[in-house]
């Protein structure tokens, strides 16, 4: 089909077809699952941090005079060690879900350009994955020291 020109210039003439954009559909359906599930792993990872927030300004709010409670602040180096760990893994969580949107977008991208895109989607998602695990082992090593250490409440 020859392009047309129009009054801003000639206008693309290969489109996707509708089958085309199917087949790109059905293929994002898998990422979006894990932008899905990232988002939610996000919104978790934020409430704990939240609550490790939380605890520091509850003891950091206890008098150095009070003998009965000033003993909880042996709490505080653990919990910044804990909150440095939350706040790595919403980096790299966040980082995964930019690289799972940058994916999608390079997909849809290349199918209305006619262009190949399969390498960089896999290497696009390949990043996200491991941006991903590396988020999931920062979280599991805090919980395993909000777990293994005692909690020096009152």
């Amino acid at each position: 089909m020859p392009a047309i020109a129009g009054i801003h210039g000639p206008m693309l003439h290969d489109t996707p077809t509708v089958s085309q954009l199917s087949q790109v559909i059905s293929q994002a359906i898998a990422p979006a699952f894990l932008l899905g599930a990232l988002a939610a792993f996000t919104a978790l990872l934020i409430t704990r941090l939240n609550r490790i927030v939380d605890r520091t300004i509850a003891l950091n709010s206890i008098a150095d005079d009070d003998p009965v409670k000033a003993r909880l602040k042996a709490d505080l180096p653990r919990l910044l060690r804990r909150a440095a760990m939350v706040n790595r893994a919403i980096f790299w969580a966040v980082i995964a879900s930019l690289t799972i949107t940058l994916m999608v977008i390079v997909a849809f991208t290349s199918a209305f350009l006619h262009i190949q895109h399969e390498r960089g989607v896999a290497f696009l998602f390949i990043v996200s994955l491991i941006a991903f695990t590396i988020a999931l082992i920062d979280f599991a090593r805090e919980v395993r020291i909000a777990l293994s250490e005692f909690d020096h409440y009152g």
